[in-house]
C-alpha cells in the first residue's frame, strides 16, 4: 500500500477497491477526449504543516506532464489534490473547464496508477483489469471489449488468467496501468509508477509509458523523483520544492536555462558545475571574475542589473566542459586531472582547479591520464549565470 500524502503528516492508505474506485466510467463509445487540467491559486494545508501554497498549473489537453522534486516537496499532495483524494484547503481545480473542487473522485473522470500495485491477489488478470467496469454495471460485451483492447496495447494477452502471484514486477505494473486504461478516463494520474522496480524493467515500462501516451494521445500527469523519468517522458515537466513550482517548461528549456539554483543543480548527472565570482560591467562590457578567471559574457542579454559589481554563480553543464589543448580561444586554463571515469561510449574527467572541483563528460579519444595537468574550457554559448544571495537566473 502506499500513502496518499507525500511529505505530509497525514498517513491514509489505499486500498485496491480506493484504486479501482478512484475515477469514473467513460462512455460505451469509446475513449473519451483528453481534457485540460488547470490549478488555481492552490494551497493545502494538513494540520500546522502548509504543503502547497499558491499554486498555479496549466496541463493542456494531451500533454504529459511530469511533477519532479525531492521527496516532500508536495508533487505527490498536488497529484492527489486532482484526484480528489486530499481536499484543498483554499483554490481551485478544474477538468475540461469544469469545477471540480471538491467534486468525489468517482466524478472527476480520472484514472489513478499508485506506486504500489494494489492488485487483487485471488483475482486473474482479466478480472483485475475489469473489476471497476462490473461494479459499475458496463455491459460485458464493453467489458470485453475495453479488457481487449488493453491487453493488446500493454502485451497482457497471454497473462489474462494468472494470478498477480504468478506475474514479474514489471508484468504486474503493466496490470495497474490497464486497469486505468479500461477506464477510458478524461486524464490519467501516475504516482511514482515504476520506482517499485529494477533499472532495467524501468527503462522497458518508461519507453512503454511514452509510446502509450503517443498511441492513446490521453492527458497523462506523472509524479516522480527520478529526473530520467521526467527528461524522457515529459511534453512539459514541473519542477518542484518546498511545495512551489519552481520551473515549468519542456525539458529542454528546463535543463538549458534553468531558472534558479535549485534547478540547475537538481538536474543533471553528473550535477551542473558551479563557480562563485562576480559579474562585472564595465564600459558596456561583461566580464565573469573570480581570483583565477576572467570570462567574456558581454553576449548574454541580462536582465537590469543593481550594481557593476555582482556577486553571482557560474553555472555549466559537465557536456559543455571541453577538455585537451586547443579546446577554446575565449579561455587558457588549466588543471589537474583527479579522476577519471570511463562509461563506454564516454568518459567522465575531474578536474582540481585551484580546489575547486569541475568536472567534464568527454567523448574525445585525446590520452589523458590522472595527475597530468591538462587545459581545459566552457562552452561560452551554454553558460548560465545566477544570483549568488537569491539564485535567480540573471
Amino acid at each position: 500500500m502506499t500513502n496518499l500524502v507525500n511529505g505530509a503528516n497525514a498517513a491514509a492508505v489505499a486500498s485496491p477497491a480506493d484504486v479501482a474506485n478512484a475515477g469514473n466510467v467513460a462512455d460505451a463509445a469509446g475513449l473519451s477526449n483528453p481534457a485540460n487540467v488547470s490549478v488555481r491559486d492552490l494551497k493545502i494545508q494538513l494540520g500546522a504543516n502548509t504543503v502547497i501554497e499558491n499554486l498555479d498549473l496549466d496541463v493542456r489537453a494531451g500533454e504529459f506532464v511530469v511533477l519532479l522534486g525531492p521527496s516532500g516537496c508536495g508533487k505527490s499532495t498536488l497529484l492527489h489534490s486532482i484526484a480528489g483524494l486530499i481536499d484543498v484547503t483554499d483554490g481551485s481545480i478544474e477538468i475540461a473547464g469544469v469545477d471540480m473542487t471538491w467534486a468525489d473522485p468517482k466524478d472527476r473522470r480520472i484514472a489513478l496508477v499508485f506506486q504500489s500495485y494494489a492488485l487483487y491477489p485471488t483475482m486473474s488478470v482479466e478480472r483485475n483489469l475489469s473489476f471497476a467496469l462490473r461494479i459499475n454495471g458496463t455491459p460485458k460485451a464493453e467489458i470485453a471489449r475495453r479488457v481487449t483492447r488493453a491487453s493488446e496495447m500493454l502485451q497482457l494477452g497471454p497473462l489474462l488468467k494468472r494470478k498477480p502471484a504468478q506475474l514479474s514486477g514489471g508484468q504486474r505494473q503493466r496490470v495497474a496501468i490497464g486497469r486505468a486504461i479500461v477506464r477510458e478516463a478524461d486524464v490519467f494520474l501516475f504516482d511514482e509508477p515504476l520506482s517499485n522496480l529494477d533499472a532495467k524493467l524501468r527503462t522497458e515500462l518508461r519507453r512503454e509509458l511514452k509510446q502509450l501516451h503517443q498511441r492513446l494521445g490521453a492527458t497523462m500527469i506523472y509524479v516522480t523523483h527520478d529526473q530520467v523519468e521526467a527528461m524522457t517522458l515529459a511534453t512539459r515537466m514541473a519542477v518542484m520544492r518546498g511545495g512551489v513550482i519552481q520551473q515549468f517548461g519542456t525539458p529542454a528549456e528546463v535543463y538549458a536555462r534553468p531558472n534558479n539554483l535549485f534547478v540547475a543543480t537538481f538536474l543533471g548527472s553528473p550535477a551542473m558545475n558551479l563557480l562563485k565570482g562576480t559579474l562585472e560591467v564595465r564600459d558596456g562590457s561583461h566580464h565573469f571574475c573570480t581570483a583565477h578567471l576572467r570570462l567574456d559574457v558581454t553576449q548574454y542579454p541580462f536582465k537590469d542589473l543593481p550594481t557593476d559589481r555582482l556577486p553571482c554563480v557560474l553555472g555549466v553543464r559537465a557536456e559543455d566542459v571541453r577538455v585537451g589543448e586547443g579546446s577554446s580561444t575565449e579561455m587558457n586554463e588549466r588543471a589537474n586531472i583527479s579522476l577519471i571515469e570511463p562509461m563506454g561510449n564516454h568518459r567522465v574527467i575531474w578536474l582540481d582547479y585551484h580546489g575547486v572541483q569541475i568536472v567534464s563528460i568527454d567523448q574525445t579519444k585525446t590520452p589523458v591520464a590522472v595527475g597530468d595537468t591538462a587545459a581545459f574550457a566552457f562552452d561560452s554559448a551554454h553558460i548560465s549565470l545566477f544570483d549568488e544571495e537569491g539564485g535567480a537566473r540573471l
